[in-house]
């Protein structure tokens, strides 16, 4: 009776929001019909699709395997040597770009590379809390790794799926269509168990095939190649659920890595090639490309980035502001316009901070 209850009061909120889209819609078009203004749409992003990847840096981007993310970084603003933690240790690395903070201060040190089940949740705030705290906004994690499980707190404005490498039938496609399924689910207006009822406005999604491959076969393979185009293929998939619900213009991408493949030599054409010496080998050089709504076009970012800095951007470019502390900075440089601030009143006076 009780889930009756709550579907009904859900079906009713999603019907007033409707009605009040469509008198919305009326008043703007009698606007321009009698001023003769056309209403210019607003540039500012309601979704965000972070794409966490590893073992990827600018020349597996660049080398033909991935035209998707190619487009994205030709289209958006990209910079290829941001700052991954140095030795660019996975879990410490992903805690860092979740929390803003250094391993220092978010205390998920090298222990945390081994998955220990006894071990609690992450303590410090993430992104989502901040999303949640300062504009309501939601978000929905799909990781490929069981040791990040414990990086997200089961919280009722966050759904966390996991599919990791016990499970040998996870790859990115898979990932691919556990994200398709669940945002047919959440938008069906029937929730199906998942705590959001709409397009998550972040959606992060974690690919870390291309390490394990490289890892296994080397940076030069044809296996390392081919997981490239495993995860592009997989990007363009969920870049066309987004299209198929008709909020592609409304979202913005941000891709990055973990870690990138090894040091890059320079052959006799003067074509850099990653290097064979070490499989193991890994740079904390990494990419960090921004693509789609209110982001300028094709501009390299000239300025120092850390995977520290995502998660600031993140809320800057949804117009949200909140007291924090971390030390992420916002990459305010890459959007055309300054993000109107949206608020649920949650923060605290600015005379506090």
């Amino acid at each position: 009776m009780n889930a009756q209850v709550t579907y009904t009061t859900q079906s009713t909120k999603l019907s007033s929001s409707g009605f009040r889209r469509l008198c919305l819609s009326f008043s703007v078009f009698a606007l321009t019909l009698l001023t003769g203004i056309p209403y210019v749409a607003a540039t500012q992003p309601d979704h965000v699709i972070m794409i966490v990847l590893e073992g990827v840096g600018k020349e597996g981007i660049l080398s033909g395997s991935m035209p998707v993310v190619a487009n994205l970084a030709k289209e958006g603003a990209v910079s290829w040597s941001a700052e991954s933690l140095s030795p660019p240790l996975t879990v410490p690395a992903m805690a860092s770009l979740l929390t803003g903070l250094p391993i220092s201060k978010h205390r998920v040190t090298s222990a945390w590379e081994e998955y220990d089940f006894a071990r609690s949740f992450l303590r410090s705030p993430t992104v989502f809390d901040y999303m949640d705290l300062a504009g309501g906004r939601d978000s929905a994690v799909f990781f490929m790794d069981e040791r990040f499980y414990q990086l997200s707190r089961p919280e009722i404005y966050v759904d966390s799926q996991t599919c990791g490498i016990a499970k040998p039938q996870c790859n990115p496609d898979t990932i691919a269509i556990y994200v398709r399924d669940y945002l047919k689910k959440v938008t069906s207006e029937k929730g199906y168990g998942f705590r959001l009822i709409e397009v998550p406005n972040l959606l992060l999604v974690h690919m870390p095939t291309a390490l394990r491959s490289g890892k296994k076969y080397g940076w030069n393979s044809e296996q390392y190649k081919q997981s490239l185009s495993e995860i592009d293929s997989a990007i363009g998939k969920i870049r066309d659920n987004y299209r198929e619900l008709d909020v592609l213009d409304k979202t913005m991408f941000l891709i990055t890595s973990l870690n990138a493949a090894g040091p890059t030599d320079t052959g006799k054409n003067g074509n850099s090639a990653i290097s064979q010496q070490s499989a193991e080998a890994l740079s904390p050089k990494v990419p960090w490309i921004a693509s789609g709504n209110n982001v300028k076009k094709g501009i390299t970012i000239s300025r120092k980035i850390s995977l520290q800095d995502t998660g600031a951007t993140i809320l800057y470019a949804l117009g949200l502001k909140t007291h924090t502390e971390w030390e992420s900075q916002a990459i305010d440089e890459i959007f055309k316009t300054v993000p109107e601030h949206r608020t649920t009143e949650n923060e605290m006076p600015a005379s506090l901070y």
